[in-house]
């Protein structure tokens, strides 16, 4: 496998349901993706093209060959690296409304334990200073960097928004941006990729089971393990985004989403509504 067989590649964003993209599409039996995400441009570069080149397995009837990152948009070094060796590649950017995607980041790491219940502390622009859940979202200057070393024509923005309503147009957006034959359908994946409705194990439960967590994985099909987990295990009740904290939050985000609706000519006026979700979006 050489650099110049790779096609495509999936930047992100995350929790901007691009797991779905990439189920979806390897349905297609012209296209190969592997399906760890492989961060080589981001978290990885270090160990080398042949590293890289090594994770692809494509079989005669690919036609297509690409992965999916979800890194690759919100890293500076990754845009550089990627132009320097792939020159040629197709770009497919999935985003979301980026007060949605901030809390919807933070509820996956409150469902694993990793953060507090203290909201404001993680997304509360006069608080967190940056940091992952809010820098995520700063769509257009990440994809400024791209446009910089690439033509528009190599860049596809779709928007989460539209899996909701259709599905199927947003996959045959892809299929026609990566000059696929237009017989060929490519079904959606129909299940949701990550239900945040699943019972897990509370967080602080969680944090004191966590020495425990290597020794328990090669049980966790076993069925006397699934029963003993279903007794603890809950749905979670996330913090809730209250109303100030997501007009603070569309405050921040304002002139990115307004920059970003000029640049692809999206009509992105909805992600600035105040709308505060029940629960954590994702799903």
């Amino acid at each position: 496998m050489r650099l110049q067989e790779i096609d495509f590649l999936i930047i992100g964003a995350t929790k901007s349901a691009t797991t779905w993209l990439q189920q979806s599409l390897q349905q297609h039996s012209a296209i190969h993706m592997p399906d760890p995400e492989l961060h080589y441009f981001s978290r990885y570069y270090e160990r080398g093209t042949d590293w890289y080149t090594q994770q692809f397995a494509r079989q005669p009837h690919h036609r297509l060959v690409g992965e999916k990152s979800n890194s690759y948009m919100d890293t500076p070094e990754a845009a550089p690296r990627i132009r320097r060796d792939l020159p040629h590649i197709r770009l497919i950017a999935q985003l979301r409304n980026p007060v949605e995607r901030a809390y919807s980041d933070y509820c996956m790491l409150y469902r694993r334990g990793e953060v507090g219940k203290d909201i404001d502390q993680y997304l509360d622009p006069r608080l967190a200073d940056g940091g992952r859940f809010l820098n995520g979202g700063l769509y257009y200057d990440q994809l400024r960097a791209f446009l910089d070393l690439y033509s528009s024509d190599r860049l596809l923005v779709l928007l989460f928004e539209n899996i909701r309503t259709q599905p199927q147009r947003q996959l045959d957006a892809v299929r026609d941006f990566l000059l696929l034959d237009s017989e060929l359908e490519v079904p959606p994946v129909t299940t949701k990729v990550k239900d945040k409705t699943q019972p897990v194990i509370s967080p602080g439960l969680r944090k004191v089971l966590a020495p425990l967590k290597s020794i328990a994985k090669p049980f966790r099909q076993n069925p006397v393990f699934q029963a003993a987990r279903s007794v603890i295990a809950r749905e979670l009740r996330y913090p809730p985004l209250s109303k100030d904290l997501k007009t603070r939050l569309i405050d921040y985000y304002a002139p990115q989403v307004e920059r970003l609706g000029t640049t692809t000519g999206q009509d992105l006026s909805a992600w600035l509504s105040n709308v505060v979700p029940q629960r954590d979006p994702a799903g």
